[in-house]
């Protein structure tokens, strides 16, 4: 049995990286589309963006600070940053390989072709110099940097061109550089003539081509793309907040000018031009990358997005209608009578919408209240907020303006709904509102109604055709009692009182995971049955997976789908030898929290907001919801179920924290959880149209009043 603290946990930032290697394994497999492993290719950057500008952030300030502290693994910062340094190396080297070596010949066989500039034919060559004089030259400024001192203040993940003039004859050994910053006005790909196919280049090379045109007469020495990445990992000091809103916008001016965490340089750059922009940003060695393609994949979204090519792309699974939620009938009059549970983006996110529209619109609704997390740029929520006030609805947001990223969007979203007259709450002072739900309030002749929507995910109609996560739209007295229990302790300044079937972090959700889990324990020791079934994004709380060892060690089997962070060791003799933890990457990020328990017997369901994670036990607003309805109930076991048989998509963690792909490992015919939900979805559609075309419903006769003369 083990018994070292180290072997009891897996590190939280390498099962990170080994969650973005299998997406990287995504982009690697010749099974993916050509198209989508781009996508993939860009994802992975994406990732590491935000995991840099976050995680590694907090760890250099952390080691920087020489702090000795110990995560659950024992590992310092310092020795943090030292295993991720080793392995982001791999993983980029790898990405590059796979993206030169493989990617870009078979996207030439196909006809899409990226041109370097020391090959563009006389035609090519001249349209790429017209798009420079017309479209990249007016627009572009270069900024002089005498010194290492003196560098202008750069943004953060911008593509730069450091540029090494000749020096002066009378200063030979001062160094004369400037700065070439590309303004996110200009297009990163360049589409260039051709006979055939597609063919582009990379907006950088067409500028390191013409850049002598910036410093007439001087001699242009060397030109090298760059990028940095600042430290974004900066919050409010809530304590000493009187005005949040203008306490985030100055966090959100200070992560502008965030110390540099990584520097990525193109291969080919002189020690000279390395060891400036080195030390003027003052990036550790081990976080400066010199790749030898071009710097930030993201770009290649914008040719996975590019129009034709279908063959190239994943066969489409346009999201389906709810046969539970049928157009023209309002949705008031469908939820009085049933609870509903969706599972997108398999299911349409549309009743979500139209359940805020029709609030809006419905002359008997008094009230809405909604949390707002993360939105869509353009969102239709929003509107239909803001529409409901006007007409004099009392409605109430609280619009998180904590949500890492999409800070600015939300301090948006919060000022035009205060000018609709929407009662606005920028969240809770040190805690992160992470909970998702939605109350209507409503006059019916038996009196007031509360209809209530509580989701795994945002209320974004974009990321919901992306995310999988589930929905349960609901008038249940018990949830609608809880619902606006919750709304008023968080927007009154509050505690909440005893909720009659929610949990609530930070109070009691991780009280109930525990509890839930120790209960099958007993049980199991007393001789009954007992399982634990459950899907999340992260788990990481070391009580959580305590209470899990435990578990596993008096014989429960508990089967865990963990998407992304798992620092519990599965399988581990005498510990966790009956816990099995998958992952699935596939098309569709995986999103939703689900937990199934045995419970004697009468087993019960959960959906909820929360990772089992220590920031959203203590430090988030979550929700943990029980699901009771037997339809729904029945519907999420089947989620978790057809997730936890996935072998198509689906990696096995090992207890050394390394995971192997079951697909390649399978003898069986392979299983695709992602299909199975699309295929599903689409049939119960057919059969519901089915049964209408074979319903006879005949006409019947009006009562008419009788004519008057």
């Amino acid at each position: 049995m083990a018994t070292k603290r180290e072997s009891l946990f897996i590190n939280r930032e390498l099962s990170w990286l080994e969650f973005n290697r299998r997406i990287l394994e995504q982009a690697q497999d010749s099974k993916t589309p050509l198209l989508e492993r781009l996508r993939f290719q860009a994802i992975v950057s994406s990732n590491l963006d935000e995991f840099f500008m976050v995680r590694v952030g907090g760890l250099q300030m952390l080691a920087n600070s020489a702090s000795h502290a110990t995560d659950p693994t024992g590992m310092t910062p310092a020795a943090q940053l030292d295993a991720i340094a080793v392995r982001t190396r791999t993983m980029v080297d790898d990405q590059y390989r796979c993206y030169l070596d493989e990617l870009e010949p078979l996207l030439a066989s196909t006809g899409i072709v990226r041109v370097p500039a020391a090959k563009l034919s006389g035609e090519q060559r001249a349209h790429a110099l017209r798009v420079f004089e017309r479209e990249i030259y007016p627009v572009l400024s270069p900024l002089a940097a005498g010194s290492t001192h003196d560098l202008p203040m750069l943004a953060n993940r911008a593509l730069h061109l450091g540029v090494r003039l000749r020096a002066d004859p009378k200063s030979p050994d001062r160094p004369r550089c400037a700065v070439i910053p590309l303004s996110k006005a200009i297009s990163r790909i360049v589409t260039l003539p051709s006979d055939g196919g597609y063919q582009f280049l990379f907006v950088e090379d067409l500028i390191a081509m013409c850049v002598d045109r910036f410093f007439p007469p001087e001699t242009v020495l060397e030109t090298v793309p760059f990028r940095i990445t600042r430290n974004a990992d900066l919050s409010v000091r809530e304590d000493m907040a009187g005005d949040l809103l203008v306490e985030m916008e100055q966090v959100l001016q200070a992560r502008k000018r965030g110390d540099c965490v990584r520097l990525e340089v193109a291969h080919g750059a002189s020690g000279f031009m390395l060891t400036f922009l080195q030390k003027a940003f003052r990036v550790p060695k081990n976080f400066v990358f010199q790749l030898r393609g071009p710097i930030d994949l993201t770009a290649l979204s914008i040719l996975a997005d590019m129009r034709g090519h279908g063959d190239l792309r994943y066969e489409p699974w346009p999201p389906q209608p709810s046969p539970a939620l049928p157009a023209g009938r309002s949705i008031f009059s469908i939820l009085a009578n049933r609870d509903v549970l969706l599972y997108h983006p398999f299911q349409s996110f549309e009743p979500v919408l139209r359940l805020v529209n029709e609030a809006a619109d419905d002359p008997d609704v008094i009230a809405i209240k909604q949390i707002l997390y993360r939105t869509s740029r353009t969102s239709p929520i929003i509107a239909a907020l803001a529409r409901a006030a006007q007409k004099g609805k009392h409605v109430t947001a609280l619009v998180e303006l904590k949500a890492r990223f999409d800070e600015a969007r939300n301090i948006e979203w919060a000022d035009e709904l205060q000018d609709a007259g929407v009662q606005v709450v920028y969240g809770v002072k040190e805690l992160k509102t992470h909970a998702k739900m939605l109350l209507v309030v409503r006059r019916e002749p038996a009196g007031l109604r509360r209809y209530v929507h509580m989701g795994t995910g945002n209320y974004n109609e974009s990321t919901a055709q992306l995310y999988c996560d589930a929905s349960l739209l609901t008038s249940d007295d018990d949830i609608g009692a809880d619902a606006t229990m919750f709304f008023n302790a968080i927007t009154g300044n509050s505690q909440p009182g005893q909720f009659r079937k929610i949990d609530m972090a930070p109070f009691t959700a991780r009280e109930r995971i525990v509890e839930l889990i120790e209960g099958e324990t007993e049980r199991k020791r007393q001789g009954q049955r007992a399982f634990i079934k459950a899907k999340m994004n992260s788990l990481a709380d070391p009580d959580v997976i305590r209470a899990l060892y435990a578990a596993s060690k008096a014989g429960v089997k508990i089967h865990l789908n963990v998407r992304g962070i798992c620092c519990l060791r599965p399988g581990v003799p005498g510990l966790s030898e009956n816990i099995a933890v998958t992952s699935i990457v596939d098309r569709f990020l995986e999103h939703a929290r689900i937990l199934h328990v045995c419970n004697g017997g009468k087993e019960r369901v959960f959906m909820s907001t929360a990772d089992w994670m220590p920031r959203n036990f203590d430090k988030r607003i979550e929700i943990v919801v029980p699901v009771d309805d037997a339809e729904c109930r029945r519907h999420l076991i089947e989620i978790l179920d057809t997730c936890l048989k996935d072998t198509a998509q689906a990696w096995r963690l090992r207890a050394d924290g390394r995971y192997d792909r079951l697909a390649a490992a399978s003898k069986r015919r392979v299983f695709r959880s992602q299909e199975a939900f699309y295929r599903q979805a689409r049939d119960e559609v057919k059969l519901a149209r089915q049964l209408r075309r074979t319903a006879l419903e005949p006409y019947r006769p009006l009562v008419r009043k009788p004519q008057t003369r």
